[in-house]
């Protein structure tokens, strides 16, 4: 039976007495999905926080599953919106259409209006989808004709988009990608991952008869998300998340463009939610080296200097980690 934990408990005490349910939910992923833990720790980070993750991986790594399935498990209401070069803001948001009988307009709301959304391929959408899309994901709110409407929270937007093909895809504004808390990498599974996949799926049960029970509901999802956000940050830490952002900052021949102000509180949000998952009131350097790679490759433009020196963004990151002294 889901709990919560509200009153007089301290900090300490609500996020251990979080601990079961978190396990719980485990539990309940790893029916339908096999590995991809990083994956599914950075998701959960950011439905917890209220805050979007963009997902990049090849076809086949189950990003898809994996955010129906934490979604499922969550008890929140999920929609998938399969982005295409003809899409349109409407096929999103919504539009007014015409009654005829009585003659005035109502409005017929879009798959936005939800609490996960996985915009798959995200980068094959036109601009004025993606403006759209941007307005909801800052705002948490969309306009249809004249009229705002206020999105339900949580909020979420889990994006996905391949590195490889880039055949009529269009590249993501720098302003959207900065509205992403994480760009997560997703990778192969391992041999033994792979034949548990290979065992899953073959297996006489039939993978979609498999039952997952919903372990926590929309309520107890914001009371952890404000729950979060009381998580002890101390000064040192503050900042050497500083230090790290205003290194990106400077002009050294690679870095063309740093990460701004965003950068610095998304790192501090995604190490807090890192200490929620593992139980801690409080956030280590440990927390920040988990998030602080997803948070910053998609915020850093290196130059062409960098590229001709086969210099990534990674490899920029990892320097200035370098660099930068711990606390």
């Amino acid at each position: 039976m889901e709990q919560t934990f509200t009153g007089q408990w301290s900090v300490k005490e609500r996020i251990l007495g979080f601990a079961r349910q978190l396990q719980d939910v485990r539990a309940e992923i790893r029916k339908k999905v096999i590995g991809q833990d990083d994956m599914i720790n950075k998701i959960l980070i950011g439905i917890f926080t209220g805050s979007h993750i963009l997902l990049e991986g090849l076809p086949g790594l189950a990003k898809s599953l994996t955010v129906n399935t934490i979604a499922r498990t969550l008890g929140l209401k999920f929609a998938r919106i399969q982005f295409t070069p003809d899409l349109l803001p409407s096929d999103i948001i919504g539009t007014e259409i015409y009654n005829e009988k009585k003659g005035e307009f109502y409005t017929k709301k879009g798959p936005i209006f939800a609490n996960i959304i996985l915009a798959d391929e995200i980068n094959r959408a036109p601009a004025k989808v993606q403006s759209a899309l941007l307005e909801a994901m800052q705002e948490k709110q969309i306009t249809i004709a004249s009229e705002t409407f206020y999105l339900d929270r949580p909020f979420v937007v889990l994006a996905t988009q391949n590195p490889i093909e880039q055949d009529g895809t269009y590249p993501l504004p720098e302003a959207q990608q900065d509205r992403f808390l994480m760009k997560v990498r997703i990778e192969y599974p391992d041999k033994e991952e792979e034949k548990k996949i290979l065992s899953l799926l073959t297996s006489p049960v039939r993978y979609d008869h498999i039952d997952l029970r919903e372990i926590l509901r929309k309520d107890t999802i914001l009371e952890i998300e404000s729950l979060i956000r009381e998580i002890h940050l101390d000064d040192k830490l503050m900042d050497y998340i500083i230090d790290i952002v205003f290194r990106t900052r400077e002009k050294n021949g690679y870095v063309l463009c740093g990460a701004s102000p965003r950068a610095s509180i998304a790192i501090a949000l995604a190490g807090k939610g890192n200490a929620f998952l593992n139980g801690r009131d409080f956030v280590t350097p440990t927390d920040i080296k988990a998030v602080i790679f997803d948070v910053l490759r998609h915020r850093i433009i290196p130059t062409y200097e960098a590229e001709a020196d086969g210099k990534t963004v990674e490899d920029i990151i990892t320097d200035i980690l370098e660099t930068v002294k711990l606390p």
